[in-house]
């Protein structure tokens, strides 16, 4: 990021896929004492994946459910971050070394510098917070019936998640990332 102008404001993103299917995590629930409550579960595979990128500083995010992790997916997602970068801002985006992020054709847009944290580090990268949120709050403890379905919950998580106000650095705000930021 050397080559930017010194008033070329910067901002930190974090990015990282999710998951999203059939086969369904689990959450605690509220149940009264002594009873063992019920809950779905299913057996079947269907999945896509939840593209999601965060800027704790500007309380937002970008995302894109799609129904595979590849570099061509990437691509897409490289490019809706890039569109929801500030205006005349330069992006840091801080991301796990996965073969999709690292591929020689990867098409990283003028505005983005990507940057790969260390190696199985994830606890490095709140997006995996952000993922747990929704779990927690959304995702969780129901069955999705087919593929629709499973696109349309994902959507419907990232959107509550942008609709709650400050719920975005209050997840994901990092003090070793914000240091010396203004």
């Amino acid at each position: 990021m050397s080559h930017l102008p010194a008033t070329t404001p910067i901002e930190i993103w974090f990015q990282d896929e999710a998951r999203i299917g059939q086969k369904n995590g689990r959450t605690r629930i509220w149940a009264r004492r002594g009873t063992r409550p019920r809950l779905p579960a299913d057996q079947r595979y269907k999945s896509a994946y939840l593209f999601g990128a965060v800027c704790p500083q500007r309380d937002t995010g970008a995302a894109l459910m799609l129904p595979w992790a590849d570099t061509v997916t990437m691509n897409l997602h490289l490019a809706e971050i890039s569109r929801t970068v500030g205006p005349g801002a330069h992006a840091a985006v801080l991301m796990d070394r996965a073969p999709w992020h690292t591929a020689s054709d990867l098409k990283v847009p003028k505005n983005l510098t990507l940057i790969f944290l260390p190696a199985r580090s994830p606890e490095l990268n709140p997006v995996e917070n952000i993922w747990q949120y929704l779990r927690q709050n959304w995702l969780s403890n129901r069955v999705f019936e087919d593929h629709t379905d499973i696109i349309n919950a994902g959507c419907d998580a990232w959107n509550r998640l942008m609709a709650e106000p400050t719920a975005i650095s209050a997840i994901a705000t990092r003090k070793w990332a914000t240091t010396g930021q203004p």
